[in-house]
């Protein structure tokens, strides 16, 4: 494989990042190109065995924080699309065209997000706009998109309530985790009293709202919610708060780098033996990786995806990942995300027969993918996932074990507010009520 050289290009970089010694791909260096963007192509070589000339091509722009805060969420993510591309030019391309994406680090800085959204689409003419971390970053890219009509794929979980013709998200939403999760360990495990830790900015409110919703509704209580800024590292007042309350589980949402030593801090002061922690959030950031086996041993978290799944595609997939980028480590749940809602909007680029974002966009709903975890069903009414679900445990080799499944489930919360098949002009992120 080699690196094809763009136009405009000026100079290559070795793009690394000091947390974890990122270096995107040795083997595949990426090559800044003048107007910003980190420039991937598959090689000629690859291209020729599929019968596709390197010109023109189909350009994707994926806006991900290869460096700042809440890069630990992109850099498996940043690698997994770029695998994802070279699979689609191996199968022949998109249209008898090859694709080729172009990464702009985003740097966990909304301000740079809405600036490469607007460069991507108007300067790079991208077909299609992937990326973004936090629920607030999705929020300045999303109006851009639509201001320039292009077509949005927001390649994480999130607190749900989107309803958006121009937009998808492979993600999993608060009917399909926050949901299975609280009726697990409230309903099934009799854990009644609920303290609930979120991150201080729209996707810990809101998700913090999911939470009181479905506990409320199971007849229990939350005795508290508090709301902590990304750059909060110390917890020892909320610890103390929690050993004063008892509560009988904590519930986290807590994201990035920082909020990790939560769990180190908790687990050196109350323990999870002595009150359980659930998580929204947890091993989204690899944090079951780089924790101890006693921080990661019983945390309970429900996902779509995780690299001991059990599965023969699961295992395929974490396999080849891990031969593409050179690396031998955890992958994760946002590697997959990246990889899954490429290969979607591939499979709604076929069956429009267009890379044109409103061809797109209507041909999106009803399209399948059988992926690493199982079958993605992108829903007509929503441009959100029907999939498999999963209930699982942390264990002492840094992954998890699964304590129940769902099969193909719907994103029933949007369902309820959204529908793009009659209504297809609404652009509302819609909020749950308590």
């Amino acid at each position: 494989m080699s690196i094809k050289q763009c136009p405009g290009n000026r100079w290559t970089i070795p793009w690394k990042n000091k947390q974890q010694g990122f270096d995107v791909m040795n083997r595949r260096s990426f090559l800044r190109t003048a107007s910003g963007a980190l420039a991937f192509a598959s090689g000629a070589g690859l291209l020729a065995k599929a019968g596709l000339a390197e010109e023109p091509a189909i350009k994707i722009a994926n806006i991900l924080d290869a460096t700042g805060g809440l890069n630990v969420y992109s850099l498996k993510q940043i690698k997994a699309t770029a695998m994802a591309v070279d699979d689609i030019n191996a199968a022949g391309g998109l249209l008898g065209r090859p694709v080729e994406v172009m990464f702009y680090d985003s740097q966990s800085n909304n301000q740079l997000n809405s600036q490469y959204t607007t460069q991507a689409l108007l300067r790079d003419k991208a077909d299609v706009v992937l990326g973004g971390i936090t629920s607030a970053s999705r929020e300045v890219m999303r109006p851009i998109v639509q201001k320039f009509k292009g077509f949005y794929i927001y390649n994480s979980l999130y607190e749900g309530g989107v309803c958006d013709f121009r937009f998808m998200c492979p993600g999993l939403v608060p009917d399909q985790q926050v949901q299975p999760l609280i009726e697990y360990v409230v309903g099934e495990k009799g854990l009644k009293r609920a303290y609930i830790l979120a991150a201080d900015y729209n996707y810990g409110q809101l998700t913090a709202k999911w939470m009181q919703k479905f506990i409320r509704g199971l007849g229990a209580e939350d005795v508290a919610v508090e709301f902590f800024p990304l750059d909060v590292s110390n917890f020892a007042p909320v610890l103390a708060r929690i050993q004063d309350v008892k509560p009988d589980v904590v519930l986290s949402a807590l994201v990035g780098d920082a909020h990790m030593s939560f769990y180190r801090q908790y687990e050196t002061s109350i323990g999870k033996k002595s009150i359980p922690i659930a998580s929204t959030t947890y091993g989204l950031g690899r944090e079951n990786a780089v924790l101890s086996p006693d921080e990661n041993e019983g945390l309970i978290v429900a996902t779509s995806f995780f690299d001991d799944l059990g599965t023969p595609a699961a295992s395929d997939f974490v396999s080849r990942f891990k031969a593409f980028s050179g690396e031998d480590d955890y992958v994760g749940e946002y590697a997959e995300y990246g990889y899954r809602g490429m290969m979607l909007w591939a499979e709604a680029v076929r069956k429009a027969g267009s890379v044109a974002a409103d061809a797109v966009a209507a041909a999106v709903g009803g399209v399948s993918y059988q992926g690493a975890g199982g079958l993605y069903t992108v829903d007509p009414q929503t441009h959100h996932l029907t999939m498999d679900v999963h209930i699982a445990s942390g264990n002492r080799s840094g992954s998890f074990d699964v304590i129940k499944s769902f099969s193909q489930r719907a994103p029933t919360d949007l369902q309820a507010v959204c529908n793009l098949i009659e209504n297809p002009t609404d652009t509302t992120q819609y909020e749950p009520s308590l």
